[in-house]
Parts: C-alpha cells; structure tokens; sequence
C-alpha cells in the first residue's frame, strides 16, 4: 500500500508519521518549501519526501493520497489523480481509521475555534483523557499513533470535511453558515452549504447534532435533508427542549433528562456570539456526561484564542480590542452586537465580496466612528460614507491605533474587527492582530 501526501504542513508531516506506523510505504511531496521541524522529523523517521515541486510520477502510483486541506480540487495534479481513480483523503479522514476514541466534531463559517477550544476545556476540566486536533492543534494523525485518548475534539474546516467518508462522529456541532471560502466551491453558496453538511454523514439516531436554530441556510437544508439523528437546536430567539438557550441572563441546557444553567454575568466570554459557542460547548459536554459542576467550573476559567475578541489594554479609558480574526461580515455583526459603549471601529483589508448593509442596524447602534485599515477602501467608504461623520482611511497599523484613541473619549472602546482577509497588508490574520496588539502596547508606554 503506496501512501502518498501532498503538503508538509502539521496535518500532513502527522499523516507520514501514522502511515509509515502502520506499514504503508509512504512518500511526502510539497510544491513549497517546507518548514525545517518538519523536513527533521522527516528525516529522523526516513520517510521520503520532496520539497518544491510535485513528481508526478512518484505521486501517480498511490494507493490513497492525503491532500493537505489548503490544496483545492482543481489543481491539474489532483484532476489527475482522480480521474486515475485513485483515493483522496483528509488526515482526518485517515486517523479517524485507527483511533478508538468518541468524536466531538465542530464546523461552522465562525465561531468553531472557539467552541472546540471551550470544548475540549470543559472535557479537560472534568478530568477527561481527551486530546484536541484537526483545524487546530498538534496533528490527528500524529496522535492516533499512540492513540492514548478516550476522547477527540476535532475543529472541522469545510476543506477537511470535503474528503471525509467513513469517519463517523458521536457528536456533531454545525454552528452557522454563512457565505465564505466561495472561491473554492465554484461561487455557488450551495456547494458550500453541501459541504458543512458533510459533519452529519455516518451519524447514527443514538448520535448528538447540535445546530443553531435562527441561521437560515443551516434551517432550509434540515428541512430538506431530516436526518435522523438527536437532533439539538440551540438559540437566541427561542427555548428550545432539548436544546439550549439564553434567557434572562442565565445560559440553560437540556440533553435528554439532564438540564444544566448558570449565571451567564461572570462567565468570560461575552457578547451572543460567544453565548451559541458557550451554549453549543456545554450540550457537547453533556453529550458525554460531564458532571454539572465541572461545566460550570470550565465555562467560568477558560480563556479564549488570541485575535477573538481579545482584550488588548487601555489608554486613558479607551479599551482597545483585537479581533483580527473577524474576517467576514458575519463575524463582525456579533463582535459590534456585544460592545457595550461607543466604538471606534477599525476595519478593512481585502474585501471578499463583503454585503456590508448586514451591518448597518449595528453599526448605527454602536460605531461613533470608522478607521479603514487597507490598500483599497472604496467599498467601506462608499457604503458608510453616509453613515458617520467621521471616517478615516491609513495602511499603517500604528497610525490607525493612535487615530482610534484622538477620535475616542473616556469608556468609549476601540475594536479591530476588520470583516475583510489580511493579506492586502498582512501576512495573515495572526499577523495583523500581532501588529494591533504591539502598537497599542507602544502607544500605552508612550502616553502619560
């Protein structure tokens, strides 16, 4: 059995390692360059690989082939590979054969790093052998070689649910979908919606599905679809039973007979974004018996991900805020939703084919003034113009951290969230928010 994975990248360098421990003979090929931990480990394991091109005719001769999620189906090598006949696989498709544990598995266009991280801390917290892995993490693959944890939580991307077959997850947590990523799924919302969908594949009646009742598209396709399955419907509108809600200010959950609630004021996170994720964690935990109490305990200690919603500093009264991680318009619809006092709101990058009028009710409400953070602004200003009075345009960080705290006054909040890509100015999100995060620190030792 010839295994074959393209990208050596965290997923796949992990991919190797559990082929080549359970005897394939495996070769690893990268059109980039890869990062020198990985072309080590590699080499301490004598797997062959190659690095800066793709040898088709040592890629060809595959049984399977492990595509890393970052490669689309389009490119020439993997038409090929297909038409050939030949098997494409996610690495967590692959792991997902060798591993004993329950799977947790978490999709959604936002919010899934953030329950899956909170999942997995309720596990942890309740004492759980549980491991974390897929979008986030150490590799899956890599882990199931020991295969030493009684309990996966698993971030799934649209791109690793596309070559997902066999793997069948004890819970599934859809938690929206909005349009994203379209320029992989033919700019037709529907391929994309097919895709999410993919989490509910294999899922027996006895399994757990976890769903937000007021997103439209996730609506539609159930009353399509209606998979049996136990189904759970979380909300913000509603009190469903079974199911979870907020409502005056506690957050309550019901998975079969058991129904847990708790004062939602002490808890962490904040905002009715963070409210589905806290919602859609706890019924996951439910799902596999975690005590009350330790629910409790885990929503109140965790802390989230850098770039969501992170509390930066403040400077004379001004709080400044990173969410860099708000690529798209539905992101930042539940980052203004949950300020709190008037906001100046840096936002911009690469447009992605942005519908900013989902923002004007919100925007309206909270945003005192805009700080347009890119190489093209147009958009924004063309849409906002006639909103604000005060909108200012930079392509440099610092200039936009210091223009936030001139236009702001004490109480008021300064939130990056910038609803665009990164990449116009930035490597990437993480960059942007480093960025935001060092010239607010900069600025906060220069001013008395």
């Amino acid at each position: 059995m010839r295994l074959v994975i393209l990208g050596g990248g965290e997923s796949g360098v992990g991919a190797a390692l559990l082929g080549q421990a359970k005897g394939y003979d495996v070769f690893l090929s990268d059109r980039g360059l890869l990062k020198a931990t990985y072309k080590q480990t590699l080499e301490a394991a004598g797997i062959p690989f190659e690095e800066g091109q793709h040898t088709e005719s040592l890629i060809l001769n595959a049984t399977e082939v492990v595509k890393s999620p970052g490669i689309p189906d389009t490119v020439p090598l993997v038409t090929k590979l297909r038409e050939q006949g030949t098997a494409i696989l996610s690495e967590i498709e692959f792991a997902a054969r060798y591993t004993r544990a329950k799977l947790i598995g978490i999709t959604g266009s936002n919010g899934k790093t953030t329950t899956t991280l909170l999942t997995y801390h309720l596990l942890k917290t309740a004492g759980y052998n549980v491991g974390l892995a897929g979008n986030i993490g150490e590799s899956f693959a890599k882990q199931v070689i020991s295969d030493t944890f009684d309990y996966f939580v698993l971030e799934l991307s649209s791109f690793q649910l596309d070559t997902m077959y066999q793997t069948r997850l004890d819970t599934a947590v859809l938690l929206n979908i909005t349009p994203d990523h379209l320029d992989r799924y033919g700019y037709v919302f529907q391929n994309y919606i097919d895709s999410k969908f993919r989490i509910l594949q294999n899922l027996r009646p006895t399994d757990t599905f976890i769903y937000f009742r007021e997103n439209a598209p996730t609506m539609q396709e159930l009353a399509t679809r209606q998979p049996d399955v136990y189904a759970l419907p979380i909300s913000l509108e509603s009190q469903p039973s079974p199911g979870g809600y907020v409502a005056d200010g506690h957050l309550t959950a019901q998975f079969r007979d058991r129904t847990f609630q708790i004062d939602t004021a002490p808890l962490p996170l904040k905002g009715p974004h963070n409210a589905l994720n806290m919602l859609a964690a706890t019924l996951a935990a439910l799902s596999v018996d975690v005590p009350d109490a330790a629910i409790s305990e885990g929503l109140g200690t965790f802390q989230n991900a850098a770039h969501r919603m992170e509390p930066v500093g403040t400077i004379n009264g001004v709080r400044f805020i990173n969410d860099s991680k708000a690529t798209n318009v539905d992101s930042v619809f539940y980052a203004l939703s949950s300020m709190d006092v008037p906001t100046i709101w840096i936002a911009g990058g690469q447009d992605k084919g942005n519908d900013y009028s989902q923002l004007d009710a919100v925007a309206r409400q909270h945003v005192k003034a805009l700080i347009c953070l890119g190489v093209d602004n147009q958009k924004l200003v063309d849409h906002f113009g006639h909103m604000f009075t005060t909108i200012r345009e930079t392509q440099r960080v610092t200039e936009a951290v210091q223009l936030a705290l001139d236009l702001a006054q004490p109480g008021d909040a300064v939130l990056l969230s910038p609803a665009c890509a990164s990449f116009d100015l930035f490597k990437n999100y993480e960059d942007r928010g480093e960025q935001f995060k060092q010239a607010v620190k900069s600025l906060m030792k220069n001013v008395k």
